[in-house]
């Protein structure tokens, strides 16, 4: 069975980082895209970045420059580096996983994917 837990959230203050973690048990996901989405209270669940199967990286225009999505495929885990934090990161974070090897998706939508985590809390105060 396949699951997807996330680690890394927490309480930060304005302009601080955050790095959060997304382990993968089940089966491997070095050639799959694997993506990071959020929600932040009473509202939609928006897309932030995703890594294709080929390490192609896409950013919301948001985050760019702010945060970095990677991967370590010997550790099957997915991060997302979070630095200048602002109040409008403050969300529940989800990683995200295609099952599929080797395909191109259009990874900025969440139909793209169909593996997905627990979520963890970000929360950044001013």
């Amino acid at each position: 069975q396949v699951q997807l837990v996330e680690s890394g959230g927490g309480l930060v203050q304005t302009g601080g980082s955050l790095r959060l973690s997304c382990a993968a048990f089940g089966r491997t996901f070095s050639s799959a895209g694997m993506g990071w989405f959020r929600q932040a209270p009473g509202k939609e669940r928006e897309f932030v970045a995703a890594i294709s199967w080929n390490d192609r990286t896409y950013y919301t225009d948001s985050v760019k420059g702010r945060f970095t999505i990677s991967r370590d495929s010997a550790k099957n885990t997915l991060y997302l580096q979070m630095n200048s934090l602002k109040s409008e990161d403050t969300a529940v974070y989800y990683c995200a996983a295609d099952s599929a090897f080797y395909s191109v998706r259009n990874y900025y939508s969440d139909t793209s994917y169909d593996h997905w985590g627990q979520g963890t809390q970000v929360t950044v105060s001013s």
